[in-house]
């Protein structure tokens, strides 16, 4: 491997990106929980809009590479796992046997004849860099100019880390929106929507609304609003008793979750969102928790759908708008949240194409707006 396999792409020119098209590169993208990849088992993914096969060999290694056979487009998770002579695994295309390595190289071609040469080994599927951390598995995405067919362009970031995500979470939920990725993340940070949007006995009413004060501070990739007291206007937050504290953060690429601390007990709540074509997001929350609470989980669940629900529901309204491609107004506090998400995107993309280290345009401040 090259000795600057790690290090960030080369200086070069990069156009502006624009909110509602493409996904940044160079991040790692939650794929799955790694309990559902199991040994020997071929499972396909579609991922920023590209064909992932991700499996786990029986040594319990997990590899993720291109879905598509490069001899006549079959797709390898059609096909097994098969073990070699000399060792080792290989996929087995289900249309005429080609085999290929868990790190994308091909091993064989059955019915090519001795006497007809033909150097296999130049032949390649493409290989994503992929994680197990936490219980979950996380695949990198390089940037386009690094990632060309068979690349191997290394993470040279670990993958994200989130205080509390111990063991299988309590609760897991999935829903897909049918929005571009830009359009989900700022529909989640939005502060003011939770009244109208979320309106229900057990959350908030526009009839409750009040000021709000928050103090923000940049963090790794993104901000955290600093802890603070949840919402009284909540009642899901009374069912953890005592005095819960939250604290709320987002990271790049599409991580948002809130650490709920209430005396010695914790709660985190994890949002990822992962980009599955131009037009659609899929969204995982995962929930971990010491609390007693977490005993009523059968409980939590189904309001947990809900909220996620809700917002989905709302989604498919502002579809009937964003079809016409309207500019969108951003007004100040109630909008920063998503001011700077777009700055992040811009800062994120520029620093990988200069090579040169990020810096977080938030700063400090507080935030108001009446929810």
């Amino acid at each position: 491997m090259p000795d600057d396999a790690s290090k960030p792409a080369a200086k070069a020119k990069t156009a502006p990106m624009k909110f509602g098209e493409g996904w940044l590169r160079d991040c790692w993208y939650f794929a799955c929980q790694a309990h559902e990849l199991k040994p020997g088992k071929l499972q396909r993914y579609e991922l920023l809009g590209e064909p992932v096969l991700l499996g786990r060999r029986r040594d319990g290694g997990v590899y993720a590479i291109r879905d598509i056979c490069p001899h006549r487009a079959a797709p390898l998770s059609a096909g097994k796992l098969v073990p070699e002579a000399g060792g080792g695994e290989s996929i087995e295309c289900p249309y005429h046997g080609w085999r290929f390595g868990t790190d994308g190289a091909c091993k064989a071609i059955p019915f090519l004849p001795d006497d007809q040469e033909m150097d296999i080994a130049r032949i390649r599927v493409k290989r994503y860099p992929v994680a197990e951390s936490q219980g979950m598995v996380f695949v990198w995405f390089a940037a386009e100019a690094r990632a060309g067919l068979g690349a191997e362009a290394e993470p040279d970031l670990p993958p994200p880390v989130f205080p509390g995500a111990v063991g299988r979470p309590a609760i897991v939920d999935h829903m897909d929106f049918d929005t571009h990725m830009d359009h989900a993340i700022v529909g989640l940070m939005d502060p003011t929507h939770a009244p109208y949007v979320h309106a229900a006995w057990w959350a908030r009413s526009s009839r409750r609304m009040k000021p709000k004060a928050k103090v923000f501070e940049p963090s790794a990739e993104g901000f955290v609003m600093t802890r603070h007291a949840t919402s009284k206007a909540n009642r899901i937050y009374a069912i953890l008793g005592g005095q819960p504290q939250t604290e709320i953060t987002f990271r790049l690429p599409g991580y948002r979750w809130e650490h709920i601390q209430v005396g010695r007990f914790q709660v985190l709540a994890l949002t990822c969102l992962t980009p599955v074509t131009e037009t659609k997001t899929r969204l995982t929350q995962l929930m971990w928790s010491d609390h007693p609470a977490m005993s009523l989980r059968w409980l939590i669940a189904p309001f947990m759908r809900a909220f996620i629900h809700q917002d989905g529901d709302m989604v498919n309204l502002q579809n009937m708008g964003l079809r016409y491609d309207p500019s969108l107004l951003w007004i100040d506090d109630a909008d920063t949240q998503a001011k700077w998400y777009q700055q992040l995107k811009r800062e994120w993309a520029a620093s990988r194409a200069e090579g040169r280290p990020f810096v977080n345009p938030v700063k400090p401040v507080t935030l108001r707006w009446i929810s």
